[in-house]
Formats: C-alpha cells, structure tokens, sequence
C-alpha cells in the first residue's frame, strides 16, 4: 500500500469557474425568491381580504404610486442619501481618530470616554429640538444628528480593536525597538481593521435610521427634504400607496448602505482575517 502524500492532502480542493460563479448566484437567487414570495402572498393577501388601499396597498399599487410619484420621491431619496453619507464619512473620521487618541493614555480614556458615552445613551430624540434651535440651518443640524448616532458604534469598536492587540507581537515590536508610532502604524491599525469594519457596517445602518428620526424631529418641507417628509405627508394626506413606496425606498437605501459596506468590508479582509475567509467543505 502506497504511502499517504499528506502535501497533497493538505492542498485545497480546486474550485472551478463554474461552482465558484454558481455558489454566487446561488447566495443571490434565494434571498431574491424569498422576498418574491413574500410579496406574492402580500399580493393575494390583499386580493383575498378585499382590505382598501386606503389601509393596506398591494404590491401592484405600491409600484405604481413609486413610478407616478418619482418625480417627487427621488429628490427626497438623494437628500437622505447625502446627510446619510456624509454623517457616516464623518463618523468614520471622528470616530477613528478619536478611538486613536484615547488609546494613547489610559488617562485620556479614562477622561474622555464617558462623555462619549453620555452622547451615546442620550436619545437622539430628546436633544434633536437643542440640535435644531443652535444648529445655523436644518440640514446642518440633520447632519448632526446622523452624525452623533453612528459616531459610537465606529468609536467603541475602534477602542476595542486597538486594544485587543496581541501582547506577544507588542513585546516582538518592543524587542525590535520600534517607537510609539511605528507600533501604532504597523501593528495596532492592521489588528484593529475588522473592528472598524464592523463599527461601520453598524455605523451605515444608524446614520439612516438617525437622519430619517431628526428629520422626523425636524419636520422639515420643502425642496430640500428628505424622504422622512414625504412619509409624513402621505400620512397626512392618507395616500398610502406613496408611503409604503417610500418606506419601500428607505429600506432599499438602507440594504444599498449595508451591501456596499459589506463589499468594502470583505475587500479588507478576505485575503487575512478568519472573519472573511473562506472555508472549503
């Protein structure tokens, strides 16, 4: 009996162009059926129950009031994507550069850190009427909102992540003689990468969620708002078809954030991280 090559056992199993792009279509078609079962029950639901559009629109209804009103959604929909955006970029920012200061010195943390807190816990909604009277213009004070909800979520798991390094590779870079900023360069950031990736995929998701709540807050009309009016206004005015094709938009807004930060996460990692490699069966 031959012996075993354990080399060749060891190698991975190729994996060929087919099954590769298979697999990918795959993880794409069976959440896209789901949701399209879901929606043909809503469909023969509302056939079935005879219920009025007035209290629950079908599907059919939905997408047509998102095509009439198009002209009207789709200015709302890139005013929200912008505060969002932009309260996350500055979140990642703020956050990340803060989260490196604070780890400098474990009397800056100690310090500062519970303010950090005192934001996060306080509800966006209580201080968004402060944010609005000293903020110099509506939009301004959206963006702030937005801002201080994500903030957080990238902060805390910043810290942590610059504080979970490996104590055996900052003993290693000691060793070698590398200074403060060399180890933090080097060691700590590269260590600290699949914390900040997650604080921004949580980050993406509260910047939405807080710049439709402050423009709730706001009650801002207009041109310039957002696509939390837009649902205000359907409300009021009880066109139901355009407030379920709004919140239909919110929501694809929110899956678009999610699925680029996923991507941008994945992009990071996959090559390194335990997180985002993949594993052979």
């Amino acid at each position: 009996m031959a012996p075993l090559d354990t080399q060749t056992l060891l190698q991975p199993k190729p994996q060929t162009f087919l099954s590769h792009y298979g697999e990918t279509l795959l993880r794409i078609a069976v959440p896209v059926a789901v949701v399209a079962v879901l929606i043909l029950f809503w469909h023969i639901g509302v056939l079935v129950s005879g219920v009025p559009q007035y209290i629950l629109p079908g599907p059919v209804a939905v997408a047509g009031a998102l095509i009439k009103d198009w002209g009207t959604l789709a200015p709302a929909l890139w005013v929200t994507t912008k505060i969002t955006l932009a309260s996350l970029a500055l979140a990642l920012i703020g956050g990340g550069g803060i989260a490196i200061c604070l780890v400098q010195s474990k009397w800056i943390e100690t310090a500062f850190y519970p303010i950090t807190v005192i934001l996060q816990v306080t509800p966006i909604v209580a201080i968004a009427p402060l944010i609005l009277i000293y903020a110099p213009s509506t939009q301004v004070a959206l963006l702030i909102c937005a801002f201080l909800v994500a903030f957080f979520p990238i902060l805390s798991n910043m810290v942590q992540g610059l504080k979970s390094v490996d104590h055996n590779l900052l003993n290693l870079f000691d060793l070698y003689g590398a200074n403060r900023w060399q180890t933090l360069l080097y060691l700590k950031l590269p260590s600290a990468l699949p914390y900040f990736m997650t604080g921004l995929k949580i980050g993406g998701g509260l910047a939405l969620i807080a710049a439709v709540v402050a423009e709730f807050a706001a009650g801002s009309a207009g041109a310039g708002s957002g696509l939390a009016f837009r649902l205000l206004e359907a409300q009021y005015r009880l066109n139901i078809p355009r407030l379920f094709a709004a919140l239909f938009l919110l929501s694809a807004l929110g899956v678009t954030i999610f699925a680029i930060t996923s991507t941008i996460a994945w992009a990071s990692l996959h090559r390194w991280h335990e997180s985002s490699l993949k594993r052979e069966n």
